[in-house]
């Protein structure tokens, strides 16, 4: 299994402290990327990885409240409306796609408005990525939708009580169980029973 509790106490408490940081540092590349390096997509990935880092650290339902399943399709939607409101504007008063510089905001210059343009599009870049990369990490690792509990793993029956040995089949003998047979009988070869 690739999520849940780690068994370092170390890892898990350490991660539990970054994850907020990581997730921060890629606020940070987001609100950068409309003026110099950086952008939506690569803080976008920063973001999912500080709602995925306690995923694969920390006991699943408390990393599933920190960051719910709903929250990879929920940003991902957010972040494609907030697009294609920005790119669909302009065509409004006759411009092209994404030409946010060419509407008119009272007392807001145009190279003001392709500042606050850029910026609205870095961040919904962001939103998407973020929750893409969150949906793409629930799918790979199968997790339970929203409000189901993940079943225990199965555990293998031991030797003991597989009813394989004498005293098993003695005890499979006697009981009344419908349960189909594990194993098909063989003939034997040398004809005996």
């Amino acid at each position: 299994m690739m999520t849940g509790a780690y068994p370092s106490e170390v890892v898990r408490v350490v991660c539990a402290f970054l994850s907020p940081f990581i997730a921060l540092f890629g606020l940070y590349i987001i609100a950068h990327g409309h003026y110099g390096p950086g952008g939506g997509f690569a803080g976008g990935v920063f973001v999912a990885v500080g709602a995925v880092l306690p995923r694969l650290t920390l006991p699943a339902d408390m990393a599933y409240r920190l960051a719910p399943v709903s929250l990879g399709p929920l940003a991902c939607g957010a972040g494609l409306l907030g697009f294609l409101l920005v790119g669909v504007a302009p065509l409004f008063v006759g411009q092209a796609f994404l030409d946010y510089g060419a509407l008119e905001l009272s007392n807001v210059g145009e190279p003001r408005i392709r500042y606050l343009g850029i910026l609205v599009v870095e961040v919904a870049v962001g939103l998407a990525v973020a929750g893409a990369m969150i949906m793409i990490f629930d799918v790979l690792t199968g997790e339970p939708e929203e409000g189901t509990h993940r079943p225990a793993p199965p555990v293998a029956p031991s030797p003991a009580t597989s009813g394989t040995g004498a005293a098993g089949s003695a005890s499979a003998a006697g009981s009344t169980s419908t349960a189909a047979p594990t194993a098909t009988s063989v003939p034997d070869p040398e004809g005996g029973a």
